[in-house]
């Protein structure tokens, strides 16, 4: 493994020893025995995405797409790069370097794989996710390889994400019990639900998060926190 820059260590030193106690997913997210997630996660299929983390020009990023909006699920929403296991994957990394490739055109050996989160409980996708984190020790171009699948790539710098006024909370539709979660604006795209929970966690398990704000962060509705985002454009 290539050496890690300083601010990676932490969280390099922290992913061996993580828990999903740890994590404290909602009930739908977590695959623990006893939940009613179990049973769904026990039967569904399993999948992995790569949080990709790089020493940037602007300090510290993470590699980000949007989903192309024709996609059946999760059309336009913004994503790490992953996907489906195939047979051929020798495991959860395997699979999302692979995709990781398919999609944006990043060359598996630039990466140090430097662990994993438990799996978690995708229950309205059917998915088990495992979401591996990696350092981009060697940056290479990346962008859209498939139209149809990715309608965006982009290296985002940390402190873009967490710039004063870019965090909100997202409230999605579905009345009273409706997800309720953080949201970053950055570059016209609304990164939230799974996307943005993932981040937020593996960023608190290298102590890798500003402070949060003095002030309270606003809650938005998910229509409204589209337009939020998309008048940064």
């Amino acid at each position: 493994m290539s050496a890690l820059p300083g601010w990676l260590q932490p969280l390099a030193a922290r992913l061996p020893t993580v828990t999903a106690a740890d994590l404290r997913w909602r009930a739908d997210r977590s695959p623990d025995p006893g939940t009613a997630a179990a049973a769904t996660a026990a039967a569904s299929r399993p999948a992995a995405v790569l949080v990709l983390l790089a020493e940037g020009p602007d300090g510290p990023e993470v590699l980000l797409t949007e989903r192309a909006g024709t996609l059946r699920q999760h059309s336009g929403q913004v994503a790490f790069p992953g996907g489906r296991s195939d047979p051929g994957d020798a495991d959860a990394a395997a699979t999302a370097l692979r995709e990781a490739e398919e999609e944006t055109g990043l060359e598996p050996g630039g990466v140090s794989v430097l662990g994993q989160l438990p799996p978690l409980a995708l229950a309205h996708s059917g998915h088990r996710v495992t979401c591996v984190v990696g350092h981009w020790h060697a940056p290479c171009p990346v962008g859209v390889v498939d139209p149809s699948e990715v309608a965006r790539v982009e290296r985002v710098p940390l402190a873009e994400l967490f710039a004063e006024g870019a965090v909100r909370r997202v409230r999605g539709p579905g009345g009273p019990g409706a997800y309720v979660g953080p949201a970053f604006a950055v570059r016209g795209l609304l990164v939230w639900g799974f996307t943005a929970e993932v981040l937020v966690r593996v960023l608190d398990l290298g102590g890798l998060r500003p402070p949060p704000p003095a002030t309270a962060v606003a809650e938005l509705s998910l229509e409204q926190a589209l337009d939020w985002a998309g008048a940064g454009a």
